[in-house]
């Protein structure tokens, strides 16, 4: 149960985030209609569309929220860089985990950007529907979003009229959702984020190049990989460093760890169920 003390702290959290970022806004509407926007994405509101979400904000009709989220123009990476600094400020920890992972958002109609058939993880199936490629910072003092890019499949990239009815910019090329992972951790390891490990499932840690990407970054990494992609090194400890790595990354299938008995201790508690999945890549 949130408490009346919690309630009022979380809000003037709420409005210094806002007063950190407002100056990203051109003009004093689109930032109070972000302040409205936010917290009513934040309120127990049954469904959020946005007639619903600005019925809760106090206003006669979406018009206003519809504009901001389609015509009006503000810093959006101006904001997500603010975001990550006021993230670092208040659960940085030396041990953070940068978590990467993409979700799905079924749609109807092909005029979203970026919409098609395709699979989603979310819906466990294919749907037509967006795919966002996000990433997360968790630490010992909490976890939050910190960035995103949307997937833009070649449907929408070869066909340059769609995108700018859209209003995707000219300048966005095709790009997969690894190569969207790749940019996203570069960004977040350049940031005033304390990042000891990054994480991922096996739709990143199978690809090469991102891989070999976090181990010349010498951030240290913990990936799911097919079974039968690996298979480990000779000369590979079975026992994981009990500090966070700096250097090179090695894969150990799990379950020839768990029949040597090597030891996860070098994990942080975060990542610690990534020991159970098919092969576990610790650097």
């Amino acid at each position: 149960m949130i408490t009346e003390q919690a309630a009022e702290t979380w809000d003037r959290d709420l409005d210094y985030l806002f007063a950190s970022i407002g100056h990203h806004f051109g003009r004093v509407e689109p930032r109070r209609r972000m302040r409205d926007y936010v917290r009513a994405l934040l309120a127990p509101v049954a469904r959020k569309n946005s007639w619903q979400l600005a019925e809760h904000a106090g206003h006669a009709t979406p018009d206003g929220l519809q504009h901001l989220l389609s015509r009006a123009r503000w810093n959006l990476d101006g904001i997500r860089d603010d975001l990550q600094t006021y993230i670092a400020e208040q659960l940085g920890r030396l041990n953070g985990v940068l978590i990467i992972d993409d979700t799905g958002f079924l749609k109807k109609g092909t005029t979203s950007a970026g919409v098609q058939r395709q699979y989603s993880g979310t819906a466990g199936r294919t749907e037509n529907c967006q795919i966002g490629v996000f990433a997360a910072y968790a630490s010992t003092a909490g976890r939050a979003l910190v960035d995103r890019e949307l997937y833009l499949p070649k449907s929408w990239t070869d066909d340059r009229d769609r995108c700018r009815a859209a209003k995707v910019p000219d300048q966005r090329e095709f790009a997969t959702k690894n190569t969207l992972a790749a940019t996203i951790v570069r960004r977040a390891l350049a940031s005033p984020l304390p990042i000891a490990w990054v994480t991922a499932d096996a739709a990143y840690g199978q690809d090469n190049r991102f891989r070999r990407m976090l181990e010349t970054s010498g951030v240290g990494y913990v990936l799911a990989v097919p079974k039968s992609q690996f298979s480990r090194p000779a000369h590979a400890s079975t026992r994981l460093s009990s500090r966070p790595p700096t250097r090179h990354g090695n894969a150990v299938p799990a379950a020839r760890a768990r029949r040597d008995n090597a030891s996860t201790t070098g994990l942080p508690s975060s990542c610690a169920r990534w020991s159970n999945t098919t092969t576990t890549t610790a650097c």
